[in-house]
């Protein structure tokens, strides 16, 4: 229970900024895409490796950043099919996985590699998300006003010359680490879950990006303890309980702040 709990607590650092960002471009699909997408990876590393921390972890994040890539390349030269492209990606990765590792594994196995099992995380699994949510929030700390400017107007970081297609490529980059940190503790179906659910929280009750983000990450840890003891006392799994402890946030936060339409401004 320690060890789920500081490593969700890891994930909702990294994921505070990550998600806010990701809704800020209004790019929910595209991260969901991308959670899919590491499973054919990680499932190629399970069937090369088993339950190797290294192999599921290479395998998800060459497979997110190989369709990561792809979906650039099909929105850049066919940007009407965009998508039909990204559900087309979501099929597609999700069955893949799911045939290799149905292929070598039992159902138990399957179930593990689609909904994770927080309460497994291992030290090893531990430090290797605690390093990733480390590098995301240096990254984003270090290069965090073109982030931000990109997100909201990317022609403008093009046309003053801010080289705006390098920057959305270490943004991608740092979703997909962080898809496969996530993935770690949830699996494939969750992973984008405490990713998005508290920033679309947070998006209910402020404008401000940087009050948004704070806001996130602390919606993110409440919905870690909360679901860990929910887990815990009902005998349920610990990974719904977690997302679902965000949707209820995120729902109450969606009545409370009323139909005001509330858009984000300032960096």
């Amino acid at each position: 229970m320690r060890v789920a709990l500081v490593a969700c607590f890891a994930l909702a650092l990294a994921n505070g900024p990550i998600g806010t960002l990701l809704l800020m471009r209004r790019e929910s699909l595209d991260g969901n895409v991308l959670s899919h997408a590491v499973m054919p990876g990680a499932a190629l590393g399970f069937l090369y490796a088993g339950y190797s921390l290294a192999a599921l972890t290479l395998g998800g994040l060459l497979a997110g950043l190989a369709v990561a890539g792809l979906a650039a390349l099909m929105a850049r030269s066919r940007p009407q099919l965009q998508d039909a492209s990204l559900i087309a990606f979501y099929l597609v990765s999700l069955s893949f996985g799911v045939m290799i590792v149905a292929a070598r594994g039992s159902q138990a196995d399957l179930m593990h590699v689609l909904f994770g099992t927080v309460l497994a995380v291992d030290l090893k699994a531990l430090v290797l998300i605690a390093c990733i949510s480390s590098v995301t929030m240096l990254v984003v700390a270090a290069l965090y006003r073109p982030l931000a400017i990109e997100s909201f107007d990317p022609a403008f970081l093009r046309a003053v010359g801010g080289g705006g297609g390098a920057f959305r490529a270490v943004f991608v980059t740092l979703v997909v680490l962080n898809l496969v940190a996530s993935f770690q503790a949830f699996g494939t179906l969750l992973a984008i879950g405490p990713m998005l659910l508290p920033a679309a929280a947070a998006r209910c009750w402020t404008r401000k990006v940087w009050p948004m983000i704070a806001l996130a990450t602390f919606i993110g840890m409440a919905a870690a303890l909360a679901g860990l003891l929910i887990s815990y006392y009902a005998k349920l799994p610990s990974g719904p309980a977690i997302v679902m402890g965000a949707g209820v946030i995120y729902g109450v936060s969606l009545l409370a702040a009323g139909r005001t339409r509330l858009e984000p401004k300032g960096l």
